[in-house]
């Protein structure tokens, strides 16, 4: 990993990971950039690089050369994205940091609209595109998945996936991404307390390209759906979870073998070789293992209560 530094502590970070795909990388930096230099705000850019991307790598090192503000970060081999930001967010040193992709998504004139809004106390700023200029597939496809979100999460964001944003450095430090978390951001954010906003931002003309990816991405995102969703609502209370789970689970095993035992006591029938008896017996047990995993999981939290912070305090009145 190759970390330039820089010696003048900026006000704003900006992180741009280069993970999946990217447009110009000069232009990227010069149309971004230019928001922050009008409003004369020290700034850095911190371009995460993935493994693999040697020619984006290069050019980055280029750009270095004829700008101060730029610092590179090389990974060896492929991360991905939650954990490219992780890491630009360890090496940020600005009060506020933004995440921007390497490709162009929305107009850089939504930067002054999120400093605007940052100042006036939210913690978080994220932009929606609007109104979509892209391909048709490519909106339902984000329609779907962001309806989706909002029904499990109740959160009304409408376009979770923009990778433009601004916030607090606050905000950014207590941020735990894995997996491909970081499409959830402002979600993880909200359960914690902080204050966000969601603003419109005029979409690109480059970001118009049909996106239609295989089986196996389509699966990958259903499950990180599904992990948001427990994450949300049962993280401090796993028992509530398996626990529900295992009680239905043994209440069906235990029906099926108390009709079976009425049948061979009462009816004189023999039940041996039936087997809805193995399928009884075998839902109990599972019942049961399934729920001792959440008891399990209520003593592990319960030990580690003091180390777990999962909210944020908005204002303390002494």
């Amino acid at each position: 990993m190759t970390i330039f530094k820089q010696e003048r502590k900026p006000d704003i970070s900006v992180i741009v990971p280069v993970v999946e795909r990217y447009d110009d990388l000069r232009k990227v930096f010069v149309e971004y950039s230019e928001p922050f230099r009008k409003i004369g705000k020290g700034f850095e850019f911190i371009f995460v690089v993935d493994g693999g991307f040697n020619k984006a790598y290069e050019e980055l090192k280029s750009l270095k050369n004829e700008f101060n503000e730029i610092k590179i970060i090389k990974f060896a081999r492929n991360f991905f994205e939650s954990i490219a930001l992780m890491t630009g967010i360890e090496h940020a040193r600005g009060d506020i940091i933004f995440t921007l992709s390497a490709y162009f998504q929305v107009e850089p004139n939504a930067i002054n609209e999120i400093m605007v809004q940052l100042k006036k106390g939210y913690d978080l700023i994220i932009t929606r595109r609007f109104p979509r200029r892209d391909n048709i597939l490519n909106r339902i496809q984000a329609s779907s998945f962001n309806l989706l979100v909002r029904k499990i999460t109740a959160c009304s964001f409408r376009d979770i996936a923009s990778g433009l944003r601004g916030m607090k450095s606050e905000v950014a430090k207590s941020l735990e991404l894995t997996g491909d978390m970081h499409r959830f951001i402002p979600i993880l954010a909200y359960q914690k307390g902080y204050k966000v906003l969601e603003i419109n931002a005029a979409q690109r003309a480059e970001d118009k390209k049909l996106r239609f990816y295989g089986l196996g991405t389509y699966t990958r995102r259903f499950i990180d759906i599904v992990t948001l969703f427990f994450l949300i609502k049962f993280t401090r209370k796993p028992l509530r979870f398996f626990g529900l789970i295992g009680i239905n689970l043994f209440s069906v095993g235990a029906v099926i073998t108390g009709y079976l035992a009425y049948v061979r006591l009462f009816m004189s029938q023999g039940i041996a070789g039936r087997p809805l008896l193995l399928l009884g017996l075998l839902l109990m047990v599972l019942g049961i293992q399934i729920a001792s995993l959440g008891l399990l999981g209520e003593l592990i939290i319960f030990t580690h209560a003091r180390d777990i912070k999962e909210y944020h305090i908005g204002e303390i009145i002494e």
